[in-house]
């Protein structure tokens, strides 16, 4: 049970080929050999995509999605069309109903959603367009260079990472998101008072994210006893939140600001 991590790749179906031509949909590889190859946090999961997701991407792709190619530093208030917006980054979204829900509650933050899981991105746009919410855009690739290459330097009033891909293996735990290397590198993009928010279902992972969020300087813990959070009413229920309960698996949020 784990949300899709960072995500690379993307675009394409069981076979693997390009699903759009170049711009009208996300891009298989993105990135292509621009940027160093690195450990991947995420593991791309093909399958197959509805006629309904494969239609939101093909009429709304071109407006609210975007290749993360690490070519170009984004303008996020050309992107969400509003200078003024807070952007709350979130990582690995699944098949999107939870960020729909989250977007919707709160119509005054911009959420930029990015994975590479080719039918939760149209899913998500056809529920935004659905509910007819202006304040979701889709990002297909690697967050790691989204991150390193694209964002600028307090460009971001948050990050949310829900349900991560827990690599429960021993010798796989070095390909876990929430390592010192990625709170370095949000860091950067995150502005000052910028809250951090994250949940897993596995606890091993949830007292190492506790215990690297604590050990960084630039980061710190909201609860007073330095310990989980409550989770907050704003955080829907996810479907891979329930398939772990019904698994017996507790669930740990954490909340810590960018100092």
């Amino acid at each position: 049970m784990s949300g899709s991590g960072s995500g690379a790749g993307g675009g394409s179906g069981a076979g693997g080929g390009r699903m759009f031509a170049s711009g009208a949909g996300p891009s298989p590889d993105p990135a292509g050999s621009h940027h160093e190859r690195r450990i991947r946090s995420f593991q791309p999961r093909r399958s197959r995509v509805t006629a309904g997701q494969r239609a939101a991407l093909q009429r709304l792709w071109p407006r609210w999605g975007f290749d993360i190619d690490g070519l170009r530093r984004l303008d996020l208030g050309k992107l969400f069309e509003d200078p003024d917006l807070p952007i709350v980054l979130e990582i690995g979204f699944g098949m999107g109903e939870a960020t729909a829900r989250m977007a919707a509650a709160d119509p005054s933050t911009g959420v930029l959603a990015v994975d590479v899981h080719t039918p939760g991105q149209g899913n998500l746009l056809r529920l935004a367009d659905e509910q007819g919410l202006t304040n979701v855009r889709v990002g297909n690739g690697d967050a790691i260079i989204l991150l390193r290459e694209m964002l600028a330097p307090d460009s971001l009033a948050g990050l949310r990472v829900y349900f991560p891909d827990p690599w429960p293996k021993a010798r796989h735990h070095k390909r876990r998101l929430l390592q010192p290397e990625f709170l370095d590198l949000a860091a950067g993009p995150l502005r000052p008072g910028a809250l951090v928010h994250c949940a897993t279902d596995w606890e091993d992972y949830a007292e190492q994210m506790l215990e690297v969020l604590t050990a960084h300087p630039d980061y710190e813990n909201t609860q007073p006893d330095g310990g989980y959070a409550p989770r907050p009413a704003s955080r829907p229920l996810t479907r891979f939140e329930g398939q772990g309960l019904d698994k017996g698996h507790a669930v740990r949020d954490l909340l810590f600001r960018r100092r």
